[in-house]
């Protein structure tokens, strides 16, 4: 995907705004907040540590003399792209020892109105993309999300990373090289989505695999997280025993759930819930012919006990 390299400086405003001084410090912070939480959703792969980061950052600007600050949105930028790269630091550390799988925190999203908007934030927040990140270094992925999903400026860039410009320009240019394929940021039609969703409960409801098995790519992967906290698989499924497993174990293990489709990570997804507790979430990713290239299950209730009604951009 082509980005346009000659945005420019300053567009990191939008995260806060210029000087208004009309406007109070919390004013301030407020209209920042929803970029923030996604900038550091993306960074972090959890929405609980987002928010951690974003409160982090609020209550930094609240002793901060706003008066000494000559762009809030650069600065609100700065301090909480610093303060997701910290946790996401002492995150990697602490996933060494992750039990099973593991996939990032599901959120409900929201998407901007406007096209263009709306396929490049939907995607950056899919879990697919989220894995790919996982390939980078945590300031690798900051520089990487900053200039090529919130379009700042390598100047603005540099600035948030506290770095040169050239050596930004190097940490952006060695991130894309390791992140590869772009098979990742394709999504299909929301028709194509229902489609799929429709054919995924009639097999697990039904256990015969109907037309989910023409939607699933002959490679399809189902990775499920439970974090050693619930049963979930251990194991990486490939290729026939996806959809064995789906139509023999999830068909009756599930049978007993309530079923609702929302969105989920930029794109329509699944909940599932038992006695009006979220017990499960399901989300997908294609190939670029519309088949499923790879099944996400998120059983870890620590994951899914924040799933409410905050949004991320």
């Amino acid at each position: 995907m082509t980005r346009n390299t000659k945005r420019p400086s300053g567009s990191h405003e939008h995260a806060g705004g210029s000087k208004n001084p009309t406007l109070t410090n919390v004013e301030i912070f407020e209209r920042a907040r929803p970029r923030l939480l996604g900038i550091a959703y993306r960074i972090l792969g959890s929405r609980a540590e987002a928010e951690d980061a974003v409160q982090d950052t609020f209550l930094r600007w609240l002793q901060t003399d706003i008066a000494t600050v000559e762009s809030p949105g650069a600065w609100l930028t700065t301090a909480c792209t610093h303060r997701a790269i910290d946790m996401l630091r002492a995150a990697y550390r602490s996933r060494v020892d992750y039990v099973g799988n593991w996939l990032p925190e599901p959120v409900h999203t929201s998407i901007g109105s406007e096209a263009e908007e709306q396929l490049e934030l939907s995607f950056s927040l899919s879990t697919a993309f989220l894995l790919m990140l996982e390939r980078l270094t945590p300031k690798e992925r900051a520089a990487y999300l900053l200039y090529e999903i919130f379009e700042l400026s390598y100047a603005d860039v540099a600035a948030s990373l506290d770095m040169s410009e050239p050596a930004c320009r190097k940490l952006v240019s060695r991130a894309k090289a390791r992140v590869g394929d772009d098979q990742v940021r394709y999504q299909p039609t929301r028709e194509r989505q229902e489609e799929l969703l429709a054919a995924f409960e009639s097999a697990i409801r039904t256990g015969r695999p109907g037309n989910l098995a023409t939607m699933l790519a002959s490679d399809v992967r189902l990775t499920a997280d439970g974090g050693g906290k619930v049963a979930a698989a251990t194991d990486v499924l490939k290729g026939e025993a996806v959809l064995a497993f789906l139509t023999d174990r999830l068909s009756e293990w599930w049978a007993a759930y309530r079923w609702s489709f929302t969105e989920l990570n930029g794109a329509r997804g699944l909940i599932l819930r038992q006695a009006g507790e979220v017990v499960a979430t399901v989300s997908f990713a294609f190939d670029r012919s519309d088949r499923v290239t790879d099944i996400f299950i998120v059983r870890n209730p620590d994951k899914l006990a924040g799933l409410g009604d905050i949004s991320v951009h």
